[in-house]
């Protein structure tokens, strides 16, 4: 349950915020950072975003002028860290997310806000607005705002609030199709739309804007795909030398997961990139198996269905053996 309350007497307390996400954001933590951000100016207060990492292409469209969504610079940032009323993390509750930003944002003198649909948080902030009962963050910065402007009914959404919060619901709801995508979730969605969102445009930005090297990369992953444990674990390993071939990158991995969880009886699916340092896994499941367990086993974390993780100093081929071999035991169903 969301201390509604609580949340609106936190921004009538504080004139200055900060707001960050997570290393490689994704839609829903920068579609929530903007709504945030540009809900709060009209309030008249000061707002800046920071974060780690650049804006992926894929999201380049919602910051056109390239002035919004900042990446953290310490020279230029670190005074304004230590110096703002509150810092606001959205969709993510674990500190070392928020990598070159983590010691920042941890010793300053700020109220700390965690805003996150993801549980088990780290406990370095002051208050904390989780509920995994929510789609996104999305949704849940959409009740937040919406119970500030029913007591400032001088405060609204408009069409590029509304837009953010589109972007930031349909991309980690998979358009509208994961668990937790309700009765609620569609009636925020039509609301939104009542603001002049054009759902075709915003599909369009997110997925019909592929470089012809992320189709090919696309195109050398599934026919590398393999298969396991009666067909029920599909997984997918991108190597450095198809990104140097591609001219891609890790972030255009996204997505990519989609396509075995599409097979029918496949009940879970895992994309390991390789890294410079080791790796990045993608864990996607079905129904009730628990590959955020999974993600566990290797320090990482997200939802039953949707994890995910990091894991430095390992050899290719002994990380993907061992992440299948620990995968059977969650597919037993």
């Amino acid at each position: 349950m969301l201390n509604l309350q609580l949340f609106q007497k936190i921004i009538s307390e504080n004139n200055s915020f900060i707001l960050t996400t997570h290393v490689n954001p994704d839609g829903d933590g920068l579609g929530s950072e903007l709504a945030m951000k540009h809900f709060l100016q009209k309030m008249g207060k000061s707002i800046s975003i920071l974060n780690h990492s650049e804006t992926p292409k894929q999201y380049d469209f919602l910051d056109k002028t390239n002035s919004e969504l900042l990446c953290f610079d310490e020279k230029r940032d670190a005074t304004k860290i230590s110096s703002v009323d509150c810092i606001m993390i959205l969709d993510t509750n674990q500190g070392n997310r928020l990598r070159s930003m983590e010691q920042f944002v941890k010793n300053s003198s700020a109220t700390k806000v965690i805003v996150d649909h993801h549980l088990e948080p780290e406990m370095f902030a002051d208050e904390y607005f989780i509920d995994d009962g929510f789609s996104s963050t999305g949704e849940i910065v959409f009740n937040l705002l919406d119970a500030i402007r029913e007591e400032k009914t001088d405060v609204n959404f408009d069409k590029q609030i509304a837009t953010e919060l589109y972007i930031a619901i349909m991309t980690d709801t998979g358009s509208f199709r994961f668990p937790r995508t309700n009765i609620e979730t569609h009636l925020i969605i039509a609301e939104l739309l009542s603001y002049g969102v054009d759902p075709t445009e915003a599909f369009a930005n997110v997925y019909e804007r592929w470089s012809k090297g992320r189709m090919i990369l696309l195109g050398k992953a599934l026919d590398e795909m393999k298969f396991a444990f009666d067909n029920k674990l599909a997984y997918i390993v991108c190597t450095k030398k198809m990104f140097e071939e591609t001219q891609t990158n890790v972030e255009e991995t996204d997505s990519f997961t989609t396509f075995p969880m599409s097979i029918e009886g496949v009940l879970g699916a895992v994309l390991i990139n390789e890294l410079d340092n080791g790796v990045k896994i993608s864990f996607r499941s079905k129904g009730n198996i628990p590959f955020n367990e999974l993600a566990k086993e290797y320090n990482g974390g997200g939802h039953k269905n949707a994890a995910g993780t990091r894991v430095h100093n390992v050899q290719l081929n002994e990380i993907v053996k061992d992440v299948i071999a620990k995968a059977e035991k969650y597919l037993k169903v």
